[in-house]
């Protein structure tokens, strides 16, 4: 699964239109800013769905979201429901999916890139905040009060996004810090899911974090998650447990479950492409071309080279 960059969520929205993409990605707020834009929710995700089912996708951009309408939100072994208003924050690190229960939804999200939080004056970091934080409860159900503030917050930006003040981009960053800093103390909700359910979402959210890094287009390219305690960091829950979880659903350990998978991608690599075998030991996150070498002989009783050969 490739990953969705910001240019490729207007693409899914607005159509691969090249003239109305250039209206969103002019070079002053896309080089010099960041990026940062503001839509409402039920003008771009149910004007022609009666249900909008957003998927685990590796997003490489941020979202606020906030959302009006009965919603399910599943992120790793967890499920919250949010009745009637909440809001969500959205970031990379976190593979999730909200599926809207019904089609009376409305609400606003902004979508920003790191680059845009980074030109901060204040130097802020948004990987480093609580709420971005893997296993993070970063969804939250708002009473009528908390809904209007927030929901006055969004207005302002919209505004402000179609003004000619010439700082508008560091206000902008401000309504967007304001409105992380008033997510962070909210309480989370509370999690609706069974044990069998939350097992079976474990496990199809693992293969998600496997699979999106495959296919390596490029030689430039390394996986970033090698290890079981880096896919139980990303999911927010302990090594163990995501062990146990595949053991009982897939009766393989997850090393094992990741090796597998690796050594794949090695053999696809080696005859489809013609990098060479340090390009291909970089690409698979490999330190050395021996530790490559034994792993890819372990795995199919060859060496890189013959299997190539």
């Amino acid at each position: 699964m490739n990953a969705i960059e910001i240019k490729d969520f207007y693409k899914q929205i607005i159509g691969d239109t090249s003239c109305q993409l250039d209206y969103f990605f002019d070079n002053k707020t896309n080089t010099d800013f960041g990026h940062i834009n503001l839509f409402d929710i039920a003008k771009f995700y149910f004007d022609s769905k009666p249900k909008c089912e957003m998927n685990y996708d590796r997003r490489l951009y941020y979202k606020i979201s906030l959302i009006k309408g009965r919603n399910f939100v599943e992120y790793a072994d967890k499920t919250a429901c949010i009745e009637t208003q909440g809001i969500l924050f959205a970031s990379p690190k976190i593979p999730y999916r909200y599926t809207p229960q019904d089609t009376n939804q409305s609400g606003m999200f902004c979508v920003f890139t790191k680059e845009f939080l980074s030109k901060s004056k204040t130097g802020l970091n948004i990987e480093e905040l609580p709420i971005y934080q893997p296993g993070s409860d970063f969804v939250y159900e708002l009473n009528d009060s908390q809904f209007i503030e927030i929901e006055a917050v969004f207005k302002k930006m919209d505004a402000e996004l179609s003004s000619d003040y010439v700082y508008k981009y560091d206000l902008l960053r401000t309504y967007v810090l304001e409105l992380i800093h008033t997510g962070q103390k909210l309480k989370p909700i509370k999690d609706t899911n069974a044990t069998t359910n939350a097992a079976s979402r474990i496990s199809t959210l693992f293969i998600e974090l496997l699979e999106r890094q495959f296919p390596i287009d490029s030689d430039r390219q390394s996986i970033q998650l090698k290890k079981p305690t880096d896919f139980a960091n990303a999911l927010g829950i302990h090594t163990n447990h995501l062990n146990k979880v595949l053991k009982e659903i897939a009766n393989k350990s997850t090393t094992e479950i990741i090796h597998a998978r690796i050594a794949e991608e090695a053999k696809i690599l080696l005859k489809q492409t013609q990098w060479n075998i340090s390009e291909i030991t970089y690409a698979l996150g490999f330190d050395e071309v021996a530790h490559f070498s034994n792993f890819f002989k372990k795995h199919t009783t060859l060496s890189p080279v013959k299997f190539r050969n």
